[in-house]
């Protein structure tokens, strides 16, 4: 059975339109165990993910995609050319893990954090409890209510 999540990305870095433009994108540079353990042991192929705008004005919910490959290595880690470097990386011990995404859809509008905040149904969702996770779970009741709030243009 297929999951939900939540993913944080900046748009000014990589945003649901690039994502769109793209078709298909890694993801990665995660650097935080508690997201790297749902990357590389949770995140599974045909996981619904909600593309949320981080550190934007407003911040919200962009879109939807689909993971299409489970949790894998990193390379960025093993690559001292890379932001995402990391010299403790090993074959044996790869650290960082990364998933693939596809495109599924973007919202006629964001759906803001305030949005989020004030729809029923939500007020136990992670994003919304200032949650810095780059990666969180998501519920099938609060992924839904998400998904109508966007394909709404809320």
């Amino acid at each position: 059975m297929s999951r939900c999540w939540l993913f944080k990305s900046e748009p000014d870095v990589y945003s649901i339109g690039h994502l769109e433009r793209d078709g298909r994108t890694h993801w990665e540079g995660v650097r935080n165990y508690q997201a790297r353990n749902f990357l590389r042991d949770e995140v599974k192929p045909g996981d619904r993910v909600l593309y949320y705008h981080s550190n934007a004005d407003p911040p919200g919910v962009a879109g939807l995609a689909e993971v299409v490959r489970a949790g894998y290595p990193d390379p960025a880690a093993r690559d001292p050319e890379s932001e995402y470097y990391d010299p403790k990386a090993s074959d044996e011990d790869p650290r960082w893990y990364r998933v693939d995404l596809a495109f599924r859809e973007t919202f006629p509008a964001l759906v803001p954090l305030d949005a989020l905040r004030a729809a029923p149904g939500l007020e136990k969702m992670l994003v919304i409890n200032r949650s810095r996770l780059s990666v969180q779970p998501v519920t099938d009741e609060e992924c839904e209510i998400v998904l109508r709030l966007g394909r709404a243009g809320a």
